[in-house]
């Protein structure tokens, strides 16, 4: 295995470390009570999945 001669500079590390950022969640519209929830995933406001109510949510 090659091993590095010389040290790397902080710099020459966080250039490469740039591209590590996160990623805003994805939002999907809800077609039953158009609010955003996260896709594949049932909605937190109306408890419908595909068409279909999952949970009973109060107050809705």
């Amino acid at each position: 295995m090659p091993l590095p001669k010389r040290r790397h500079s902080k710099t020459r590390g966080r250039k490469r470390r740039t591209h590590y950022k996160l990623a805003a969640p994805t939002h999907a519209v809800c077609p039953q009570c158009r609010e955003p929830k996260l896709p594949h995933r049932i909605c937190p406001h109306c408890g419908y999945y595909n068409g279909r109510e999952i949970v009973a949510v109060e107050g809705a």
